[in-house]
């Protein structure tokens, strides 16, 4: 049983037949359906039925090399519009990013996807991160980082002051003639470094008031972000030490912002290949990695690395790779690149593999049982206080975590066996 009370927070990252970069590849994927809404209905339905907190979206403004898989599809809100009318309880996050919305677009269209959901809608925080992605915004190169968290942070307050410009009592509907009383309708009048906003907002105050803050940087700024106003914390670690050393700095830091630590869901990525057997497991992936084209996967680690490795020899050690201060991509892929370098000393080949799906988030291979293992080794040992599933490949992998490992979780008293709310802040709180 579970003495101290705490419950597993779980959510499902959705992304294209499933996060190994083979998954579409293989004769059972169902890469022919990723432009039909039905599907990604089902997806969150299946989540749903996991009793999972919500279902996430990550997103991307610019394409890479279209042959070698699928990326982004369908437009992530409008998506999650559609699946909240397919579902009753299961939370909708979508990424978000400050760098190319406004702040009243982003917060009239989650205010609206939370009043559509019933109180259910969450925001991914980003700042974005490739030159291609600012390219198609009339931009020649990604602004630098500390000046897109600026912006981010700016950003954030404004469209929570737009959340708030509508009292929660604002609305009269009166039929005699006032629909909403005036004065519980606020102006924003936001003037700043980044943004200019009038408001107030549009759409009247939503069912969960505020969406839910979602936060997945890894840098300095990143962090203090995320401890500042993040609810949800989305994070990369390799192994149970990192993870325990992230956690413990995001709930020092919004320790220090005059925050409650507890009120932060930090939920480190999880890949999870499971089969009735830790044989059939290995099956399972090893069916996925023959599928894996090198030149892909070292197009992905020259993505991570922010260097060329197509010349790499492949059954050599990976090469001295300069220190994460100062690199200018995602800090936390890459540190965790960096940690999996240091603790296995692998091969260029050996790290394809370990990047093949998830690019180094927590990877776990077996029985039910066995991921449970895992799953409550990180949570008891502090280095999580939850998972955001990152299945390998879809529908397959999110059906056997729900149907095998969720029960096992919920025999050890780890995860709920009801939802007790209806809102995801609720599912979060509860």
């Amino acid at each position: 049983m579970n003495p101290a009370g705490r419950q597993l927070h779980l959510g499902a990252f959705l992304y294209g037949t499933g996060h190994h970069a083979a998954a579409w590849r293989h004769p059972s994927s169902d890469v022919e359906r990723l432009g039909d809404v039905r599907w990604y209905e089902d997806l969150a339905r299946t989540a749903e039925r996991g009793l999972f907190d919500a279902v996430f979206f990550a997103d991307g403004q610019s394409t890479g090399d279209v042959s070698l898989g699928p990326g982004w599809f369908l437009e992530p809100l409008t998506t999650l519009a559609a699946m909240a009318r397919a579902t009753e309880r299961v939370g909708l996050v979508s990424t978000v990013s400050t760098t190319f919305w406004q702040p009243f677009h982003a917060a009239r269209t989650l205010a609206s996807l939370d009043h559509l959901s019933g109180g259910r809608a969450g925001w991914n925080v980003v700042t974005s991160m490739h030159d291609a992605e600012a390219r198609n915004f009339g931009l020649d190169a990604m602004p630098p980082s500390e000046r897109r968290y600026e912006r981010a942070a700016e950003f954030v307050e404004a469209a929570l002051a737009l959340w708030d410009s509508w009292d929660a009592d604002a609305l009269v509907l009166d039929r005699a003639g006032r629909y909403a009383e005036p004065s519980r309708v606020h102006r924003v009048e936001h003037r700043g470094a980044h943004f200019s906003v009038d408001g107030p907002l549009t759409v009247p105050r939503s069912p969960q008031g505020r969406p839910v803050l979602f936060q997945a940087g890894a840098s300095d700024a990143g962090r203090d972000l995320a401890a500042g106003r993040a609810e949800g914390v989305y994070a990369v670690a390799h192994d149970l030490p990192s993870a325990r050393a992230y956690r413990e700095d995001v709930r020092r830091r919004a320790a220090a912002a005059g925050r409650d630590p507890d009120a932060l869901v930090v939920m480190p990525g999880l890949v999870a290949f499971v089969g009735s057997t830790e044989e059939e497991a290995h099956r399972l992936r090893a069916e996925l990695d023959v599928l894996l084209p090198v030149e892909h996967s070292l197009a992905q680690l020259s993505t991570f690395v922010r260097q060329d490795c197509t010349a790499w020899d492949l059954d050599a050690p990976v090469p001295p790779l300069p220190p994460a201060e100062g690199f200018p991509g995602p800090r936390g892929r890459y540190e965790t690149v960096l940690r999996i370098v240091q603790v296995e000393r692998p091969t260029v080949r050996e790290l394809l593999g370990r990047l093949a799906a998830g690019g180094g988030h927590c990877t776990v291979v077996g029985a039910p049982e066995q991921v449970a293992d895992r799953v409550e080794e990180w949570f008891r040992g502090g280095g999580a206080d939850g998972f955001n599933l990152m299945p390998p490949a879809l529908p397959a992998s999110l059906d056997a975590f729900v149907d095998h490992v969720v029960p096992e979780l919920q025999r050890r008293g780890l995860f709920r066996r009801e939802y007790a709310g209806t809102t995801l802040r609720q599912h979060l709180t509860g």
